[in-house]
């Protein structure tokens, strides 16, 4: 059992080591500059030797004024492996900044530090340079540890991709713990039922990136190599010339951002095409099937695609329900579906929104 057991973690952590490019980081977190000043961040997450979040915090260091920046590793990353010796297995580890004396920090400036650091720590289980710290942890950097919660305790924000089978539980402990965060997740996560509560009650939304935007990984080589082996695996694509995993990931976040705050422009009238909103056999709701066609003068509710957190502005409109047994707005007729319809037709996940009604 205890071996089966050790595969599946394996397995899962092969599946969840996706490696987030620095452009996607750079381009995210663009928007919230004014949350990181004087602020402990933690990404706990990350192999900081291979880690796009570890040299982003790192080069901007003193532009966005961190307090600190603390990194730990997991010791199933297939990508990650032993300082000394390959054939020991993979090392869990912390890194700990505090100061950074160069600014601007470039790349090979990161690098070099990581590698005096690197010499500093020896055959020794924490080396400490001009007050930034390299540690071996003394678990498997498992975020749900008591080592790493320990850690979290101390983080202001967090940000980090999480491991994709372990959304639910990694956001219920920031939840739990009361902290701010910036992660990826998949963007079928929005109707989850332990998430889907979450956004309908702002306690979390979707980060500025757009939805539809593309996001590739770096992944292992035997990740690669089992994707492209069975022929059906279409996450394993071509991409600035290599080989990149594909997902349908979205930033998630409870940090405000000016995207979050513009009302949509409605342009459509219910009144005068009512034929263009058909209701729902099994809802008291209207089909909007596209984020621009809402109605500027219809104030029930609404069923529109998961992309509508795109644009969703809370002072504008507020989110009543999915198609789920969750967050049900009180609409839905009994004994039928759960699913939206429409004259019998299935219609892929619908959001239930309601225009306020003093909203732009």
């Amino acid at each position: 059992m205890a071996g089966n057991k050790n595969l599946n973690a394996a397995a899962r952590a092969r599946k969840d080591e996706f490696y987030t490019q620095l452009s996607d980081i750079e381009n995210e977190l663009s928007h919230y500059r004014e949350h990181f000043r004087g602020k402990v961040v933690l990404c706990n997450c990350d192999d900081p030797f291979e880690s796009q979040f570890f040299y982003y915090f790192a080069m901007n260091f003193n532009f966005l004024g961190l307090s600190k920046l603390i990194v730990t590793s997991y010791t199933g990353s297939p990508i990650q492996g032993n300082l000394f010796d390959p054939a020991e297995g993979k090392t869990p580890y912390r890194v700990e900044i505090n100061r950074i004396d160069r600014d601007p920090l470039d790349w090979s400036a990161v690098t070099d530090m990581m590698n005096e650091l690197k010499d500093a720590l020896g055959k020794n289980s924490s080396a400490t340079v001009r007050s930034n710290t390299l540690a071996i942890l003394s678990g498997d950097g498992d975020f749900r540890s008591a080592e790493c919660v320990k850690l979290l305790r101390q983080a202001d924000i967090v940000v980090t991709n999480p491991p994709f089978s372990l959304f639910r539980e990694y956001v219920k402990q920031l939840i739990d713990h009361g902290k701010k965060f910036l992660i990826i997740g998949n963007k079928n996560a929005i109707t989850y039922k332990e998430i889907f509560p979450l956004i309908m009650r702002n306690e979390l939304w979707t980060g500025c990136t757009p939805m539809s935007k593309e996001i590739y990984f770096n992944v292992s080589q035997e990740y690669i190599d089992e994707g492209l082996s069975n022929g059906k695996d279409r996450s394993i694509v071509w991409h600035d010339g290599k080989y990149m995993a594909r997902s349908q990931a979205i930033w998630f976040t409870n940090l405000e951002h000016a995207k979050r705050n513009h009302p949509i422009d409605l342009v459509r009238s219910y009144k005068d095409n009512p034929e263009n909103f058909p209701r729902y056999d099994n809802y008291d709701a209207i089909e909007v099937s596209k984020t621009l066609d809402i109605p500027e003068d219809y104030f029930g509710v609404m069923g529109v695609p998961i992309t509508f957190l795109d644009k969703y502005c809370p002072a504008q409109f507020e989110i009543v329900g999915c198609t789920y047994v969750y967050g049900d707005f009180g609409g839905h007729f009994e004994g039928t579906s759960w699913g939206a319809k429409i004259d019998g037709k299935d219609i892929y996940k619908r959001l239930f929104i309601r225009r306020r009604e003093h909203g732009n």
